[in-house]
């Protein structure tokens, strides 16, 4: 037949540039001559043949021969060699003796183990050698030379060999030579050349066979080229063969691979009525197919079926179907298929049991996962890396980092050392688990047993500390990195940046910021966003917007990150009009505003009381269909609350929970405050503290206090009671301590019981008394009364009132005055983390927050004598 039938079925490879055989060298530069010792080999001459001896300068054999070996103690004594330089060292002495006949074998060993070295330029001259004996060489030396050409993926080269064993050595290629360079070729992706050498096989005459017809048709199914390759398949009758067992096979395998299971089953019927026998090999694939596309009952019925017909599933058969059944969550069943292999006397391997934890782990069933382990241990079956693996991650999922961290520690004692990626994963756990010093333990065992962390396992780390502000920490970190030769990458720069930030030292940040460029590595979106961050935090709002002019410059698009936080700057400011600019330049730039967006502005409107343009645009927004959340709704509530438009703040609160908004526990402190605040009846406010605590939130002390002087004061004795109870069970007090405040409270005495109250309450909300993120020590007692003020210029004016226990006792409810002699009176508390120094518990002196530095002594003085235990968090 000719070369056109197959033709148009080729046509559909990948096209190439037409291979020229004619060359002046058989072995050209090589493609990869790295790997190559040698890339020039030129082709044969019969005129003057160099000889061996001097092919060879350096290398050594580590073994020599008797002055009378045979043959068969040469070819014995090269194969014990361990790379081509030493054994063409031995050839080259074996060469010198004057009865040296070579053999054959001996030049095919030879030339193998050149070959494994890709040393072209040392096989030439074994084959000039060859020449020059008038050695007869058969098609399978070159088979070695071809083979040699393929693995440094010099395929042009391997293609010129077919000319080489044909002009120079008068051996034709056959079928079978064709067929082995065809396979290399599409074993190695080489599609484009495959259409050229099927091409010469025909126009030399040399006909195909079904082996042919199979390795051209899996070229095709790798190049995604299924109907052509049915196509072929059609074509085979014209050369009188038939499709085979791998014809039908193959072509269902690339089925399977496309996703088209459907086109598989027909072949698989094709065959079947051609009567074409098949083997486990044929039933395994469609085995295989049923399960990828979760049709895994049909899989087992067609294996009962295929049993009736002869076939004996094997290990492979069962792998896959638990594969299968763990994929689709049926794992029972694959436990059950499980105990059926044993059953059938097959040992289940790594990768079986590995199937099966992996199936339980995903579906959460970690104990049975462990009684799996069992299993295999008991019936000798090591568990690998992967089994572990599954298992800590599952662990680390479900919140059971004790557990993981305990199951690493013993494997790291049997020598078994999870991956990376696993340890990631548990250090990340515990480092998000506030558990870091454990998390550093675990590190510095990883790193003791021998397996090197990377750089995104140091940047957990990293970042965590960062995160807490502990730069000096972070940079010991990075210090131990550096020398453990792993390099920091823009995601290290980016977290130090992170951090530097957080702690008000732009300064640093910018010289992060500057050292990624230098160190060769690319600023990304996020490292930008970094740093606009914090310019704009700390008022440098016009460096922010030149850096963002800088981003643009490269290459990198603000997204909403970076259009929030200069948005952000603008709203704080009261610069509402900037800040729907910003909004504007975002829309027009294609990127929509979110959420956080909208949330920022709403919340900057409320702030420079414009309420009611905020809520307007909250109106327009769920017109839209947006989906908002609390931060969007709770600064209008809060606004209304302080317009004192109680009702529509109610129903605003409302009606957020009925869109299916979960108010957040500012959202409820929000609408209690404005409650108590007068805004409302009692009664309300009541009910909304039980509602409240049924949601899980209890009402700030300081709140609760408004309240419980407001039922006193109407004389609503046993409400403040009962609810004061209610608080109590869902805080968990003591019966000593519910004894304690009852006790006050039926007497009359609600000042003392409402204090001891609040003192317990503290204690049960949090064991952390935080200024701004700053630390306090356990034993110490906070009273921080707020004066709610009056608005001045937009802003509400806030006065803290810091207290002894004895004052508390001395008057009643939140805005009472206190004697001047113990008022301190801060007009911006949330600058009071600067004014606090852990772990020495002592004030120090601050301009900045107080403007002189008598109050700055008075709070020294209130600290040292006994007034101050710590300050509550303080929002007007």
């Amino acid at each position: 037949m000719s070369q056109m039938a197959l033709s148009p079925c080729l046509k559909c490879l990948p096209c190439t540039p037409p291979h020229n055989p004619a060359r002046s060298s058989i072995f050209h530069q090589a493609s990869n001559p790295e790997r190559v010792n040698s890339s020039n080999f030129p082709r044969i001459s019969s005129e003057n043949p160099r000889p061996l001896s001097s092919a060879v300068s350096s290398g050594t054999s580590s073994i020599q021969l008797s002055p009378d070996f045979s043959p068969w103690q040469l070819l014995e004594t090269l194969r014990r060699e361990e790379d081509g330089t030493s054994a063409l060292k031995l050839f080259k002495w074996a060469s010198r003796h004057p009865d040296f006949n070579p053999t054959l074998p001996i030049y095919q060993e030879i030339i193998q183990k050149l070959g494994n070295d890709g040393s072209f330029n040392d096989i030439q001259w074994v084959l000039d050698d060859v020449k020059r004996l008038g050695v007869e060489l058969d098609e399978g030396t070159f088979f070695i030379v071809i083979d040699s050409c393929a693995k440094f993926e010099m395929y042009d080269m391997a293609l010129d060999v077919l000319d080489l064993m044909r002009d120079e050595f008068q051996v034709q290629p056959t079928t079978h030579t064709y067929n082995f360079l065809l396979n290399l070729l599409v074993d190695g992706n080489k599609l484009i050349l495959v259409e050229n050498v099927h091409s010469k096989m025909l126009r030399e005459g040399v006909l195909p066979d079904v082996s042919t017809f199979n390795i051209l048709i899996k070229g095709l199914c790798k190049a995604h080229q299924i109907r052509p390759a049915i196509l072929l398949m059609e074509e085979m009758p014209k050369y009188g063969l038939s499709p085979d067992e791998k014809t039908f096979t193959t072509i269902m395998q690339g089925y399977i691979q496309e996703g088209n299971f459907g086109g598989a089953l027909r072949v698989w019927d094709q065959m079947v009525t051609a009567k074409c026998p098949w083997s486990n090999v044929t039933v395994n694939v469609l085995i295989s197919g049923f399960c990828k596309v979760g049709r895994v009952e049909e899989a087992l019925v067609f294996v009962q079926e295929m049993v009736k017909e002869g076939f004996c599933p094997d290990q492979l058969t069962f792998n896959t179907l638990i594969s299968g059944l763990s994929r689709i969550g049926h794992l029972d069943h694959g436990l059950e298929i499980l105990d059926l292999m044993l059953q059938e006397g097959f040992d289940p391997d790594v990768f079986t049991y590995n199937t099966v934890v992996s199936g339980l782990c995903k579906s959460s069933r970690v104990k049975e996962a462990m009684e799996v382990l069992d299993q295999m241990l008991s019936r000798g079956c090591e568990p690998n890396t992967v089994t572990y693996n599954s298992i800590i991650s599952t662990l680390c999922t479900e919140n059971r980092v004790q557990e993981a961290t305990e199951l690493a520690r013993a494997l790291m004692g049997r020598d078994i050392i999870p991956d990376v990626a696993t340890f990631k994963s548990l250090i990340r756990r515990l480092c998000s688990s506030s558990k870091f010093s454990m998390a550093m333990e675990l590190f510095q065992e990883l790193k003791t047993k021998g397996c090197k962390p990377d750089v995104s396992t140091y940047n957990i780390l990293i970042d965590r500390l960062c995160t807490e502000g502990k730069l000096e920490e972070a940079l010991e970190i990075i210090k131990d990195m550096e020398s453990s030769g792993c390099s920091r990458d823009v995601v290290t720069y980016s977290m130090l940046m992170k951090g530097f930030c957080k702690i008000k030292k732009i300064e640093k940040a910018e010289e992060m910021f500057d050292q990624i460029e230098l160190q060769g590595l690319s600023r990304d979106l996020f490292t930008y966003n970094i740093l606009i961050d914090g310019l704009c935090k700390s008022k440098r709002v016009h460096d922010a917007a030149r850096l963002m002019d800088q981003m643009i410059r490269e290459g990198l698009k603000p997204d909403i990150i970076t259009f929030n936080s200069i948005l952000s700057y603008f709203c704080k400011a009261g610069d509402i009009k900037k800040a729907a600019d910003i909004v504007q330049i975002m829309t027009s730039s294609g990127c929509e505003p979110d959420v956080v967006t909208y949330g920022t502005l709403i919340k900057g409107l409320c702030r420079t009381g414009r309420a009611e343009v905020a809520l307007r645009l909250l109106r327009s927004l769920q017109m839209k269909g947006m989906v908002l959340n609390p931060h969007a709704y709770n600064p209008v509530i809060q606004a209304l609350f302080i317009g004192k438009k109680v009702k529509e703040a109610v129903r605003l609160f409302r009606e957020m929970e009925g869109k299916g908004v979960s108010p957040d526990a500012f959202s409820y402190k929000t609408v209690f405050h404005g409650l108590c605040s007068g805004g409302g009846p009692i009664g309300e406010a009541v009910d909304f503290a039980l509602e409240m605590m049924e949601k899980g939130y209890l009402p700030e002390y300081s709140l609760f206090v408004m309240l419980a002087d407001g039922l006193n004061a109407l004389n609503m004795v046993e409400t403040l009671v009962n609810l004061v109870d209610k608080v109590m069970v869902k805080a968990d007090f003591s019966d000593r301590e519910v004894a304690m405040v009852m006790g006050f409270l039926r007497i009359g005495n609600f000042a003392d019981g409402l204090a001891a109250f609040g003192r317990i309450l503290d204690s049960r909300r949090t064991r952390k008394a935080e200024v701004l993120g700053t630390e306090f020590k356990e034993d110490l007692q906070v009273h921080c009364l707020q004066d709610r003020g009056k608005q001045k210029q937009g802003k509400r004016q806030t006065v803290i009132y810091l207290v002894c226990e004895e004052d508390v006792k001395n008057f009643r409810g939140l805005g009472e005055e206190v004697p001047s002699s113990k008022k301190l009176k801060l007009l911006r508390s949330r600058k009071l983390s600067r004014m606090f120094k852990a772990p020495k518990m002592r004030w120090t002196k601050s301009e900045d927050a107080f403007g002189d530095s008598h109050l700055s002594w008075q709070l020294r003085r209130y600290w040292n004598s006994g007034y101050l235990g710590a300050l509550k968090n303080s929002r007007v």
